[in-house]
């Protein structure tokens, strides 16, 4: 509440300008609001820390945002107004002027009477307690708790003894061959569950399988003869024919693959004959009390903290010792670690005697009222997600952007984006948020975060999960509802009434597949535009939605659309009439062809997604004069609007992930200088020239180009080249000074006959080179000046068909690698290597026997070898190739036509069978 009447008093002072209010009547309206507003920003911190258990107060609070929505919508109305007028030329109407003017002064008798109120509740000012030592999180409070484990060796100790039985002396990671995590949650959902163990387990999933029958079928292949691990969390199911299902396709497995649930219900797994459960207690004492000092100081014990020591031991029983409380907590007191008043305070905080709701523990309600307002305002936006939502940090900025929750309230040299990223790493810090355990570049919210989320949501946020009555309906301000396969019309019937929604939000349960249908009436959508004129957020992402109804074009307040994944082949004109507009998503419209023409009436455009738009092969028209634009993912020089690389000159503000096709069409060095590349901040650039070769193209012109498209150094993560035309790279390609790149991909360049110094990057993590005809040789070039690649995990070598000799001197390198790809290369004949490191996986595919012969030789251990298609590998080779699988526990041969025989003899398989390796479709 309070930053959004923060963000409120900041619109009211802009408000008064000439261009938003043209005459003195109006003026005089706003400076009365104002005014109004100034003095209940003073009482707010007062007010959000009686409502905890005030109800009067808090009713009072929401009877404030409702009417603070109010203004905002009407100021919001002005300031749309006159960005029209300025854009038509035309005159505002008497009877505009007369409307906006009532509704103002209606918003200042409402205002007027919730003063009033203020005094006879109490409300007094009072300052915002902050701690003195804010920034202490940046210290020691982020600790890497993932690695540490406290008060549950014990149990973490059986559990391993019971998934490696007689595998004692492993580990579990070492073990199991394929492995993966699902949250189950409340809807046990077969086909879901079944499509996330095959992609977890690498099953090609490229066309989507319609139903659950051949999802399974395809599963039961891919784990015949295999050990795995599976873990299901948070299983909330009952039903006995449910699991039945799920696990058919398990059969196939290996003796000694496990499966784990965790549930918070025993009833499914005594229906399964498990009556031994492992049932998680409290943690002990000395466990509990360590991991609020972990948390809170960085140290595991009291011992340099005497003074903080009783209270930590008062908090640690509050909590009940329960581990997601204590962490909260933990958190919450990294701030104030020298501040024995603040953990006094937050002992005998009256929090600790309200009574529980849900299972929302007292806890997480302290960590949440400690938060700022501006954190709380985000965190409850929150609230719309379902429990095990899976969600994007930059996506997330993106809407609390457009919701109006990061306006500054003053020029600052940082965006609304960073600040947003700010916010975003504290609440991960203090745990509302947490990494999704499938992938670290995405994140959920524990179940019980969740619930609190929805508790401070309150009156204004709501999921459309059931029937909402009418008076309910019309207080909502943000709503979200979760995708199915099939919306009937029938189901937003309701939002007729919803006319003061600001937000539609279309969300799911776990991760979305490409394969995934969803489909939405096209009623609806007309309906929706004409019935919801507030809107600041629509999202319809992933919905088999064809066409965009022209009336998209009165939703202006509009600042986020994200249509992505639809099946669209245009937007309507009138999507340039969204003069507020901010953030534009048609990523996976594979059909999408074609753009409006008037783009560059949308000045306020910040971010257009139009990754995977397979038919746009042109730059949308007028893009060149959004000034406001940051990210723009997808550019093409040339094409029938003709689009020069120079229209980027004075796109400052770009930054994050671009692409740009078609630089074989830049004419002129000096026109790429001219985009500034240098001073852009992107973090992800993939520069692409043609494929089709005309003979035109000059070496030296296209290595002058790309000299000029050295983008900011400090920014760049991850780097392709696509198709280059010159003979050698530029110096920047493969400059040390990159600090933060971890990818680098090159690809078809043909005419290259050397790779850049890449092995000077600290960072880089991940290499593909692939389709470089014209390199005979990859040595001393490649590697640099000094120890060469201290960081690389993933090298991969593909359709080097020039390719006849691998040369490395002696001296440190590739130390941390860890998988190794060889394919396509017929003429690679000398492999000169000295050592490699212990590999985790070597895949050789369309080379010659001698290739991998000397590879297994150099690498001094690894555990997964595959190959594919070996020329020569007869018998007499395989044998001398096969004295170094000694540590193998996955070998795949297929198409290595001349070898009769894996081993020689019995006695040979008995001992491959007990070092574990594993045998998978040898066609020999």
């Amino acid at each position: 509440m309070a930053a959004f009447i923060s963000n409120l008093y900041e619109k009211l002072a802009t408000a008064t300008s000439e261009t938003r209010a043209p005459y003195v009547e109006m003026n005089s309206e706003i400076k009365k609001l104002e005014r109004s507003l100034f003095k209940i920003q003073d009482v707010l911190t007062d007010a959000s820390q009686k409502e905890i258990t005030d109800q009067s107060v808090k009713r009072w609070l929401n009877e404030l945002q409702h009417l603070a929505y109010d203004i905002d919508d009407v100021l919001d109305d002005i300031a749309t107004e006159a960005m029209h007028r300025e854009l038509t030329g035309e005159l505002e109407t008497d009877t505009s002027k007369v409307q906006s003017f009532s509704k103002v002064n209606d918003m200042n008798t409402k205002l007027h009477v919730l003063i009033e109120q203020k005094d006879a509740l109490g409300l007094v000012v009072k300052e915002e307690y902050r701690s003195k030592n804010n920034n202490r999180r940046l210290q020691t409070s982020m600790v890497d708790a993932s690695s540490i484990i406290v008060g549950r060796q014990a149990e973490k100790e059986a559990l391993v003894h019971k998934l490696l039985t007689l595998y004692e002396e492993q580990q579990v990671e070492d073990h199991f061959e394929l492995k993966a995590w699902v949250c189950v949650s409340n809807e046990f959902d077969s086909f879901r569950i079944s499509k996330i163990i095959f992609q977890s387990v690498g099953g090609v999933n490229k066309d989507g399988y319609p139903d659950l029958k051949l999802l399974q079928i395809a599963l039961m292949d891919h784990l015949r003869g295999k050990r795995f691990l599976f873990v299901l969390d948070d299983v909330w199911s009952e039903s006995y024919e449910d699991w039945e299902t799920l696990v058919d396709p398990f059969h196939a497995c290996a003796p000694g693959s496990k499966i784990i649930m965790t549930t918070r219900t025993d009833k499914l797994l005594k229906m399964l004959g498990y009556n031994d459960l492992n049932k998680l207690k409290s943690l002990a004492h000395d466990d509990a009390l360590s991991l609020v000092a972990l948390h809170a100081l960085g140290v595991n014990n009291f011992d340099s903290h005497l003074l903080l020591k009783p209270h930590g031991v008062g908090i640690v029983e509050k909590c009940e010792r329960l581990p997601l409380s204590l962490k909260a907590l933990g958190r919450l007191l990294s701030t104030k670690n020298d501040e024995e008043v603040y953990w006094k305070q937050v002992l005998d905080s009256e929090i600790w005697t309200l009574p529980v709701e849900g299972e929302i523990v007292p806890a997480l309600k302290l960590s949440y009222h400690d938060l700022s307002a501006r954190l709380k305002q985000l965190f409850g936006y929150c609230s719309l997600f379902p429990k095990d939502y899976v969600f994007d940090k930059e996506e997330l900025v993106q809407l609390w952007i457009a919701e109006g929750f990061l306006q500054q309230p003053r020029p600052s040299d940082s965006t609304q984006e960073c600040l947003g990223h700010e916010y975003f790493d504290e609440l991960l810090s203090r745990s509302f948020f947490q990494h999704e355990p499938n992938n670290e570049s995405l994140f959920v919210m524990h179940d019980m975060i969740s619930d609190l989320a929805i508790s401070v949501g309150g009156v204004f946020f709501s999921r459309l999960e059931k029937d909402i009555k009418k008076e309910a309906l019309e207080k909502y301000r943000h709503m979200s509802f979760l995708r199915e396969e099939y919306v009937a019309y029938k189901k937003f019937k309701s939002y007729k009434g919803a006319k003061s929604l600001r937000t539609f939000l279309t969300t799911s349960v776990g991760m979305v597949e490409c394969s995934d249908c969803f489909y939405f009436s096209n009623k609806i959508l007309v309906d929706l535009f004409l019935e919801l004129p507030l809107l600041r957020v629509l999202c319809l992402s992933s919905f088999k939605i064809s066409d965009v109804p022209e009336s998209i074009g009165t939703l202006s307040h509009l600042r986020y659309l994200n249509l992505s994944r639809s099946t669209i082949t245009q937007l309507p004109e009138s999507v340039c009439n969204l003069y507020n507009l901010e953030t534009l998503i048609v990523f996976g419209c594979h059909g999408l062809a074609k753009f409006p023409n008037n783009l560059l009436k949308l000045k306020n455009l910040r971010h257009i997604d139009i990754r995977d738009t397979w038919y746009l092969n042109e730059t949308p028209l007028g893009i060149g004069d959004l000034k406001s634009l940051q990210t723009l993912s997808k550019i093409f020089v040339g094409g029938e609007g003709g689009f020069e690389i120079t229209n980027l000159k004075d796109l400052q503000n770009l930054c994050g992930k671009i692409s740009i096709a078609g630089l074989e069409k830049v004419q002129n060095a000096i026109h790429a200088q001219e985009a500034n590349f240098s001073q852009k901040r992107f973090s992800e650039l993939e520069v692409v020239w043609s494929d089709v070769s005309d003979g035109s193209m000059n070496e030296m012109h296209e290595k002058e180009v790309l000299n000029e498209l050295k983008p900011r150094n400090e920014y760049l993560k991850q780097l392709q080249v696509i198709s280059y035309g010159g003979l050698e790279f530029p110096n920047w390609v493969g400059d040390p000074s990159f600090l933060r790149l971890n990818y680098v991909s090159i690809r078809g360049c043909k005419k290259c006959t050397t790779l850049p110094p890449l092995g000077q990057i600290p960072a880089l993590k991940k290499l593909f080179i692939e389709g470089l005809d014209s390199v005979k040789v990859v040595g001393t070039k490649l590697l640099g000046t000094g120890p060469a690649f201290p960081s690389l995990e993933i090298l991969s070598f593909g359709n080097m068909r020039g390719w006849e000799k691998w040369s490395m001197n002696s001296g440190v390198v590739f130390p941390c690698l860890q998988q190794l790809t060889i394919s396509n290369c017929p003429n690679l004949v000398e492999v000169t290597l000295e050592a490699l490191p212990p590999l985790s996986v070597l895949y050789i595919s369309g080379c010659g026997s001698g290739v991998l012969r000397r590879l297994v030789q150099v690498a001094s251990s690894f555990t997964k070898l595959e190959i594919h298609s070996i020329s020569g590998l007869n018998d007499v080779v395989w044998r001398g190739v096969i004295e170094y699988l000694g540590g193998v526990e996955y070998l795949r041969i297929m198409y290595c036509n001349e070898i009769r025989y894996l081993w020689e003899s019995e006695a040979v398989v008995c001992k491959a069978k007990k070092r574990r390796k594993i045998i998978v479709g040898a066609t020999c």
